[in-house]
């Protein structure tokens, strides 16, 4: 995964990602998107990864919990083959939260949705680590 440290990360996935860190799923979705539509390269699936655990979040936020439920699985996949962190992208704290929501969720009965606890929605951080 060598080859993503010296390319910029997509305009539209950094505004997704404001987005996301807003709280702002849906209309993060939609830039999230767009910018996995308009890269060609495997970074494209960093991008669906983030997208769909914030499509999770939305889901899990507006009461539904299967769709959050499969949103969580799918992004695990789709997170899992990027290193700790890449494009200055936070990838393992992403991954450990939407880890973390993704077991409280499955320990929460699905008629609890409506009292999930979207506090643990936590930000997309950017990090200085060395890659």
């Amino acid at each position: 995964m060598r080859e993503f440290y010296s390319i910029p990360i997509h305009p539209r996935a950094l505004k997704g990602i404001q987005l996301y860190n807003q709280q702002q799923y849906f209309e993060a979705h939609e830039e999230l998107e767009l910018a996995w539509r308009e890269e060609h390269g495997p970074i494209r699936e960093l991008y669906r990864g983030i997208l769909q655990v914030g499509v999770a979040y939305y889901h899990i936020s507006k009461g539904n919990y299967r769709g959050g439920k499969i949103m969580l699985e799918r992004a695990q996949r789709w997170l899992k083959p990027y290193p700790e962190v890449c494009l200055g992208i936070d990838v393992e704290n992403l991954r450990s939260n939407a880890n973390l929501v993704y077991q409280t969720l499955l320990s929460t009965p699905e008629e609890n949705i409506s009292n999930f606890i979207t506090q643990l929605f936590k930000p997309i951080l950017f990090s200085n680590r060395a890659k």
